[in-house]
């Protein structure tokens, strides 16, 4: 079974919007847990202007499921990731001015600076994911880095499927694939929905773990929190 993990950014986001500590964070995650959800994702950024840095050390000692830090390694985001320790870090190549992830690395121009983050964590037992677009060459790339799995950027699927377009899981499948072959782990993730997860996972082998935020919280306005994840499992199985 794919394992979900809830990304909670956006709980940090409409908490920001009116200070104080409404809705709490920690407090979510561990619901979240409870109603069924294998893992936490967050993605602090630079500017903090969701989930905070002191958030991540919080959430810590209350994830008991994966518990799992995105971001750019920037020298800010490469201290927390070795204080907090999570089970996993996805490493993006985010711009700190960018709304939300839009690209995957770029593994061979960027190969030896990986190699060396990569190595850090691994030396530390923290688990690396790489994020990448469904592009072979990038994946043949990721494998060089070290990096123990690598997280599909989704968007491009979610967009095409959304126009009715299914052919262009093809990149996708071929990608996993791939990974297969090399020997990385697949985790997979962006624009991701109740509307288009059951085909996903249906058509990747060896699907390890989905990060899905922004859709799940949104469902969640209409059809409940615990409901919601509790769709996703179904379709997950």
């Amino acid at each position: 079974m794919t394992k979900l993990s809830v990304n909670i950014n956006k709980i940090a986001t409409l908490r920001n919007s009116r200070g104080g500590d409404v809705p709490n964070v920690v407090q979510f995650a561990k619901d979240a847990q409870r109603f069924g959800a294998e893992g936490i994702t967050i993605h602090p950024r630079p500017d903090e202007r969701h989930i905070r840095y002191q958030d991540a050390r919080d959430l810590k000692p209350e994830v008991y499921t994966e518990y799992n830090i995105e971001g750019n390694p920037v020298e800010s985001f490469l201290k927390l990731v070795m204080e907090v320790k999570p089970t996993q870090v996805t490493l993006v190549p985010d711009a700190e001015d960018a709304i939300t992830s839009n690209a995957g690395w770029d593994t061979i121009k960027h190969k030896d600076f990986l190699v060396d983050v990569v190595k850090e964590f691994k030396n530390n037992g923290i688990r690396t994911s790489i994020f990448v677009d469904p592009v072979l060459a990038q994946i043949e790339g990721a494998k060089l880095t070290g990096a123990d799995r690598i997280e599909l950027y989704t968007e491009a699927f979610a967009h095409q499927y959304g126009l009715g377009n299914k052919a262009a899981i093809q990149s996708y499948v071929e990608s996993a694939q791939l990974a297969s072959e090399l020997g990385l782990g697949l985790n997979a993730g962006h624009d991701l929905s109740l509307e288009n997860i059951k085909f996903f996972k249906d058509e990747i082998p060896g699907l390890l773990e989905v990060s899905i935020g922004h859709a799940l919280i949104t469902e969640s306005l209409y059809l409940g929190v615990e409901n919601v994840i509790q769709m996703y499992l179904n379709k997950l199985k």
